[in-house]
């Protein structure tokens, strides 16, 4: 399980992005943050696919997430009823895309009990 926001580790950090000229401004091979959700920012989600960007993404339901992992997110980013939802989804479907729930800090044992690949604490 992947845990970004704890106090407890070092975790990876997101760049947020909202054009392709914010890509610009961060370091090579960052982890970017596509802002505005899936739908809404689709030629920038597209942009980081052709260019092999790694870059997470928030999604509102399962066709997003099933999007999301054929354009190549590295992360999908959702609150945590969905992510139960999508990681049976992903599972049987191989996704490579991993699924990163949004959660308060004393909920981390609740997502490892339904196998979330991961959880982003107060990161909103």
């Amino acid at each position: 399980m992947k845990i970004f926001g704890h106090e407890w580790i070092d975790s990876e950090r997101f760049y947020a992005i909202n054009k392709v000229n914010d890509i610009k401004k961060t370091p090579s091979n960052a982890l970017l943050k596509i802002e505005g959700g899936l739908s809404s920012s689709l030629e920038l989600v597209k942009y980081c696919q052709s260019n092999e960007l790694r870059y997470a993404v928030a999604i509102d339901n399962i066709e997003e997430a099933i999007f999301a992992n054929l354009l190549d997110a590295t992360y999908v980013l959702c609150e945590k009823k969905l992510a139960r939802e999508i990681m049976p989804i992903a599972q049987h479907y191989l996704f490579d895309t991993q699924i990163l729930a949004y959660i308060k800090k004393d909920e981390i044992e609740e997502m490892a009990k339904v196998g979330v690949d991961g959880v982003v604490i107060a990161y909103r």
